[in-house]
């Protein structure tokens, strides 16, 4: 599998997101970086859009996931968008992380990172 990578990092969006009742109110902040695995070598080659993922199109599926999201965990959230990026988005393989700035106190923020493929969703 190629080691290529393109990143995206620091996407802020609000969703609802945690499992007290305080938190099943009102939207909250996540923070979210994902690494989609690609062969580069044809774009990197041709300097062709159409030779290179089409992150742009991954991330605002991204968005339009996770603000109409409702979760109880970081872990499912960053798996629902694993799928996206995979199922919908056809990203060979992604490395997603979901941070919940505020979540602990005395914390900056807590994360999860997960990777995963087509291999995952069948």
């Amino acid at each position: 599998m190629a080691e290529d990578r393109i990143e995206i990092r620091g996407l802020r969006l609000r969703c609802i997101i945690g499992f007290n009742p305080e938190e099943r109110i009102h939207q909250q902040d996540v923070v979210i970086d994902m690494t989609f695995y690609t062969d580069l070598r044809s774009g990197g080659l041709t300097d062709d859009p159409a030779d290179i993922f089409n992150y742009k199109t991954a991330n605002k599926a991204v968005i339009r996931f996770v603000e109409a999201a409702s979760f109880n965990t970081i872990e499912a959230l960053a798996v629902g968008i694993a799928r996206v990026c995979v199922v919908e988005c056809g990203a060979p393989r992604v490395q997603v992380s979901v941070w919940k700035p505020g979540a602990l106190r005395y914390t900056d923020t807590v994360g999860v990172t997960i990777e995963r493929t087509a291999a995952d969703f069948e």
